[in-house]
C-alpha cells in the first residue's frame, strides 16, 4: 500500500474555524461497536454538543440517533462529513458531499489521505482536512 502525504489539508486556524461553525457532523462509517475509534470519536463529539449523524450500512440507531445508509438518504442540512473509510473511498465520498451541496467540510481521520479527494472538496467549497482526528484537534483546542 503507497502512502499519500495531505498536500490538501487544513490550518490550524481553519480547524478552529471548523469547530466553531459546525453544528452538524454525518460521521460516516461510525460503527456500532464501542472499542472502534469511529464510535470513540462521535461519542466525544456528541458528548462535546455536536449533532451526531451515524452513516453505516447495518444498525436502527447507534449512540441514540438514527442511522442512514448513505450522505443522500439524509433529509436535513449536513454541515460536517467526518469520514472513517478507507482512502479509496474517498473520491466517491467528496462526490457525494458536493452532490448535497450542503456539506462546508470534508474531514477524513487519522491515517486517511486522497488528496485527488480532497482537493475536489475543496474546489467545490469545502474546508478539507486530512490524516487528522476531530477528537483530538478539538480537544487541543480546548486547552
Amino acid at each position: 500500500m503507497e502512502c499519500e502525504f495531505p498536500s490538501v489539508n487544513s490550518n490550524k486556524q481553519e480547524i478552529k474555524e471548523i469547530f466553531q461553525e459546525v453544528k452538524t457532523i454525518a460521521v460516516l462509517g461510525l460503527s456500532p461497536d464501542p472499542e472502534k475509534p469511529s464510535y470513540r470519536v462521535a461519542k466525544y463529539l456528541q458528548g462535546e454538543g455536536f449533532r451526531i449523524v451515524p452513516v453505516y450500512p447495518k444498525e436502527d440507531t447507534i449512540l441514540g440517533e438514527k442511522v442512514y445508509r448513505s450522505l443522500a438518504e439524509i433529509p436535513f442540512p449536513i454541515d460536517m462529513v467526518d469520514i472513517f473509510r478507507a482512502a479509496k473511498a474517498l473520491d466517491a465520498v467528496a462526490d457525494a458531499c458536493i452532490a448535497r451541496g450542503d456539506v462546508k467540510v470534508f474531514w477524513a481521520q487519522k491515517e486517511i489521505v486522497n488528496n485527488v479527494a480532497a482537493q475536489k472538496a475543496k474546489d467545490a467549497g469545502m474546508k478539507a482536512v486530512q490524516n487528522m482526528c476531530t477528537m483530538i484537534e478539538h480537544e487541543a483546542l480546548k486547552g
